[in-house]
Parts: structure tokens; C-alpha cells; sequence
């Protein structure tokens, strides 16, 4: 009896061990990837369109998984109609027509997949490429930082001008409710607009709090794959894949709790220009915003973060990989219990944010595991980050720093059909002398 009372006692030991090392990155008791999710999706072939949408949906519309639907050019739901969609339902973007989804404000959408059932959206060419079609726009009346409110007018070409009422977004309904996203791909958005301006795979603007986004994927966007500006919105369970341009972007006075989320980047598709994991600003340009109100605070839990390099120092060293974090100035994030793996640095800060204690209170890393990045945290165009080490490197912020390779951190990071990102339960291991030794600033073991 004593021996079965100590067995027992081990093994709740080791168990809670085991529960507790599972908490950085994304967790789960199973892989939530399983079924829903799709990390080929330019090997998929889908029917020839059946139904066509194009122009305005003004009334309750359903769109029945036994068709196939081809969005044509600019497509609004408006007159506070609601766009319900069936588990399973295919809807192409159309290449030629630069095809977009926009839900206006007071519309919703109900698209509410299953997980053996998701519902996708994707490019109509039979080679899909990044940028192929638009994007999915739900634009509330939540509130924003801005004077006034907002309009993403610019992003339609050939826009009639009686539609220009259908672009514009804000209000101060904190609760507004767009509708429900749920076990949904997004696939090939992010069509070029003009100059360097992209559509967003997802973009939410000033979306309020009783929207639902959970469990949906953004794959191969030419643009940034989620995008809120402004608004009051969870997400939860999202994955973006392969985005050329920012996985997860706010701005403009979002507040945002993003939870068990992930971002898979590749040095070999990202954008020339600065492209992250995550990037959190309030403002583009200062003179935009009104002070007095919200700035952008996001609060991040259980992400992963991660760079597919095929030889990370080599890709490091031709200027390929960029930090995996951004974050600008008057803006506040939280994170914690996340993984950062293989990046350059791990996390930047804007060059105007002075490293002093209030400006550090709006900037929080917990219970982190930072892996085979090159630097941890610095101040953009500033090599000097002694201050920055010393800050977070503190043993109460719990964070952990490791040199491991991608398919030695997570589960099954090689399976290309039913990749599991969780990390290994035998990596976490706690740091003892320097959080941030002088050898994790270098390359260390990336070869």
C-alpha cells in the first residue's frame, strides 16, 4: 500500500510537471490543428463556381455547401443584412476582378465551420499564388484613436461613389457584434492595391468585443494576414502561414487579447521590406490620433512564433530573417507564456520609445521561451541593449532562453500533412546564470 501511495504521488507529480512545462506556446490537450487546417493548400483543386456574388447583399442571405461561389470584385453585405455560410462551403476570390468580402458596419457574418468541416476561402486560379484575390473585411462601430472615424475606401478599385458609404468604420459601441468566424482558411489573399499597399487576408475594423474569431487560418497572404485597427476583439486559435508581409498587426487603438495563436514564417516568401510575426502601434502618422483616447493594447498568451529557415545563420547572414516583434511608440503589450524561435532580433522597439521605467511598464515579456534568436530585445538603430537585458533578463519575469534547432523544440515540426507545433515538453528548461549570457547576443550554435 505504501509503495502504490508513493507510485501514485509520483505520478502527480510528474503530471503536473508535465501541465505546467505545456503552458509556453500554444497548448492543448490534442493538436488543435488536426483536421481543419491545411499547410498544402496550393495542391488543392476545387469545382468550377456555381453561383456567382457580386455588387451589394442588402437582405438575410445563406450560402448552402453544395454550391461552389465565386466572390466578383468588390462585394458588400450592408443594410444590417447577415451573410450566413454552411460548414464546408468553398467560396473562390476572383483573380481579375481583384474579388473582396466586406462585411459593412451593423452587417454581420456567420461563417461557423467544423472542424472536420471548415469553410475556405481561396483563389479561383488554377496555380494560386500569395495575392490572387482580396481579402475578408469586417468593418464595426467600436471605437478607435482616431479624429473622427475611419474609411478603407482606398482599398477598392473602380469603387462607384454611391458605395462609398459601405467603407466607413468606428463609432463608440465597445460590443458591436460583426458575427462569428469559426474553423475558417483563408487561402492566397492579399492582393496588391497600388504602390506598396496589400489587402489584409482578415482585416477588422473597429470590430467590437461580441464578434467571434476563433480558430481560423490565414495562408500564403500577400499582405498582412490579420489586421485590426481599432476595435475590441479576442482571437483565439488563429494561424497564419507564410504571409509575406505581418502575421498579426494592430493599430490605430486596438484592444486585443490574442490567445493560443500561431505564426509560421518564411525567410524565402517574406516581403523586402520589414515584415513580423507581430507588430502593435497606435498611430502611422501622430498627427492622426486623439490622445485623450485608447491607444493600442494588446495582450498576448500562449503564441508561437516561429522562422522555417532551412540554414538559420546562413539566412541570418544574407539579411533574410528580421525580428519576429514591433512595437511603436504609445503602444502597450503584454505577452506571455509565448515561444519566439529563430529570429533576428527576437523583439524591436521603435527608435523614438525612451528606455526608461514608464515606457517599460507598457512593454511586458513573462514566462517567455525565447529560442535560437539572435539578440533577445533592442531599440531599433541601437546595438546597445545592456539596459533592455538587464530589465527583462530579471529572474521574476520567469523567462527561459534556449539554442535548439525547430524539430528539436516542437512535437512534430516536419510533418508536412499534420505538423504539431506544441513545444517539447522536455525543452523547457530553466535558465540558472545569465537570463541573457553575453552568447545568446551571437549566432551561439545556429549552424
Amino acid at each position: 500500500m505504501k509503495n502504490f501511495a508513493q507510485i501514485t504521488l509520483i505520478f502527480f507529480f510528474i503530471l503536473g510537471n508535465v501541465n505546467a512545462q505545456q503552458e509556453k506556446g500554444i497548448i492543448g490537450a490534442n493538436n488543435w490543428l488536426y483536421n481543419w487546417t491545411d499547410f498544402k493548400p496550393n495542391q488543392k483543386q476545387y469545382d468550377e463556381p456555381t453561383q456567382i456574388l457580386a455588387g451589394t447583399i442588402d437582405k438575410d442571405t445563406k450560402l448552402s455547401k453544395r454550391e461552389t461561389y465565386m466572390l466578383l470584385g468588390s462585394v458588400f453585405v450592408t443594410n444590417n443584412a447577415t451573410l450566413t455560410i454552411e460548414p464546408g462551403t468553398v467560396i473562390l476570390g476572383d483573380f481579375a476582378t481583384k474579388a473582396s468580402l466586406t462585411i459593412t458596419k451593423g452587417a454581420k457574418i456567420i461563417a461557423n465551420g467544423l472542424e472536420t468541416d471548415p469553410i475556405i476561402f481561396t483563389s479561383n486560379r488554377s496555380v494560386k499564388r500569395s495575392g490572387d484575390w482580396g481579402g475578408i473585411i469586417l468593418l464595426g462601430d467600436a471605437p478607435n484613436n482616431k479624429f473622427g472615424n475611419g474609411s478603407v475606401a482606398s482599398l477598392y478599385s473602380d469603387l462607384a461613389q454611391s458605395a462609398y458609404g459601405n467603407t466607413n468604420y468606428g463609432g463608440t459601441n465597445l460590443e458591436s457584434n460583426s458575427g462569428s468566424l469559426k474553423y475558417v482558411r483563408i487561402e492566397f489573399s492579399g492582393k496588391r492595391i497600388k504602390n506598396d499597399d496589400y489587402f489584409s487576408g482578415l482585416l477588422l475594423a473597429c470590430v467590437g468585443s461580441k464578434t467571434v474569431v476563433e480558430n481560423v487560418m490565414v495562408s500564403y497572404s500577400a499582405g498582412n494576414s490579420v489586421e485590426m485597427l481599432g476595435g475590441d476583439v479576442c482571437l483565439n486559435r488563429v494561424v497564419s502561414y507564410r504571409s509575406n508581409s505581418n502575421d498579426f498587426k494592430f493599430n490605430y487603438g486596438a484592444q486585443c487579447r490574442l490567445d493560443n495563436s500561431l505564426a509560421i514564417r518564411s525567410p524565402y516568401v517574406s516581403s523586402s521590406s520589414a515584415a513580423r510575426c507581430l507588430q502593435v502601434a497606435s498611430y502611422n502618422k501622430r498627427e492622426e490620433v486623439d490622445f485623450t483616447k485608447k491607444q493600442t493594447h494588446v495582450s498576448a498568451n500562449n503564441l508561437t512564433f516561429l522562422n522555417d529557415s532551412e540554414n538559420l545563420k546562413s539566412d541570418i547572414e544574407m539579411g533574410l530573417v528580421k525580428e519576429a516583434l514591433y512595437i511603436g511608440q504609445n503602444a502597450k503589450l503584454e505577452m506571455s507564456k509565448s515561444v519566439i524561435s529563430g529570429f533576428n532580433p527576437a523583439v524591436l522597439l521603435e527608435n523614438t520609445i525612451v528606455i526608461n521605467q514608464e515606457n517599460l511598464e507598457k512593454v511586458k515579456f513573462a514566462n517567455m521561451y525565447f529560442n535560437n534568436c539572435k539578440g533577445n530585445i533592442f531599440v531599433e538603430d541601437d546595438s546597445n541593449n545592456e539596459d533592455l537585458e538587464n530589465w527583462y533578463g530579471n529572474s521574476s519575469f520567469f523567462n527561459v532562453y534556449s539554442k535548439s534547432n525547430n524539430a528539436e523544440t516542437f512535437i512534430d515540426f516536419a510533418n508536412e500533412r499534420r505538423p504539431d507545433f506544441r513545444l517539447r515538453i522536455n525543452k523547457i528548461i530553466a535558465s540558472k546564470a545569465g537570463v541573457y549570457a553575453n552568447e545568446d547576443l551571437g549566432l551561439g550554435s545556429l549552424d
